[in-house]
C-alpha cells in the first residue's frame, strides 16, 4: 500500500519504520515544511511532503497529530480517503476540552466531525511507539501482545488489523467508531501489555465514570 503520514513525531516515525520494513511505500509530512523532514528520507526510507501531499499520495493516510491540529487538516485531499487516527487527549497539552472530560464523544468522532467525508478507524493510539518498535511478535506466538480498534467502516478496519498483524500484534475490535472511548487515555487497557483475551476483557469492563 501506500501510505500517506500526516504528523511526523513520535508515532508518525514509528509507524512508517515498520510500514516500510513491512514492503510499503510511506510519505511523511508534518505542519511547517518537506525541509525540515529531510534527513527522515535517508534514515527512514519514507519520501516526505507537505500534509496535502501525503493525504492525496496515501490509499491510506495516518492522523497522528496533537488534539489541537485536527482543524488545520486537509479536508478536499482526505475526502473519500480510509483514515486511520492515531489522535489521544491530553489536557496539560490540549487544554480542557469539555466534551473529552465528560466522555460525552470520543477523540474519533470529533475528527470525522471534521471530515464527515472521510471513514475514520481508531488505531495505534494506546501503545507507547517505543513498544510498537519493541513488541511485535510472529503470528500465534504465546503471549503476543494485542491492540485494540473501532470504526464503522469495514475496509478500514481490515487495513488496521493488517497493519497490526504485519508489525507483529493481535487485533482485538472495540466495536463501531463511538466505542473508541474504551481505550483511549485513562481506560484499564490503555498503554498496557495484553493478550487478545486479557484486552478483549479490559475493553468489556470499561467504564466512563
Amino acid at each position: 500500500m501506500k501510505i500517506g503520514i500526516i504528523g511526523a513525531g513520535f508515532v508518525g516515525r514509528a509507524v512508517a519504520k515498520l510500514a516500510i520494513q513491512a514492503g510499503h511505500q510511506v510519505m511523511l509530512s508534518n505542519s511547517r515544511s518537506p525541509q525540515t523532514l529531510f534527513s527522515l528520507r535517508p534514515m527512514i526510507g519514507c519520501e516526505i511532503g507537505t500534509a496535502s501531499e501525503a493525504a492525496r499520495f496515501g490509499d491510506i493516510v495516518l492522523i497522528a497529530v496533537p488534539l489541537t491540529a485536527i482543524d488545520a487538516l486537509p479536508v478536499d485531499e482526505l475526502r473519500g480517503k480510509h483514515l486511520l487516527d492515531a489522535v489521544n487527549y491530553y489536557p496539560d497539552r490540549d487544554g480542557n476540552v469539555d466534551v473529552l472530560a465528560r466522555r460525552q464523544t470520543t477523540t474519533s468522532e470529533l475528527l470525522a466531525s471534521h471530515l464527515p467525508d472521510s471513514q475514520i478507524t481508531k488505531a495505534f493510539n494506546a501503545i507507547p511507539m517505543t513498544q510498537l518498535e519493541s513488541d511485535g511478535l510472529p503470528a500465534a506466538t504465546a503471549g503476543r501482545r494485542a491492540l485494540p480498534l473501532a470504526g464503522d467502516d469495514k475496509e478500514g478496519k481490515a487495513v488496521a488489523a493488517a497493519l497490526y498483524e504485519a508489525f507483529g500484534f493481535d487485533t482485538v475490535d472495540a466495536g463501531p467508531l463511538a466505542e473508541g472511548w474504551r481505550f483511549e487515555r485513562g481506560m484499564p487497557s490503555y498503554c498496557v501489555r495484553m493478550t487478545r483475551q486479557e484486552l478483549a476483557t479490559a475493553l468489556a469492563q470499561a467504564r466512563k465514570d
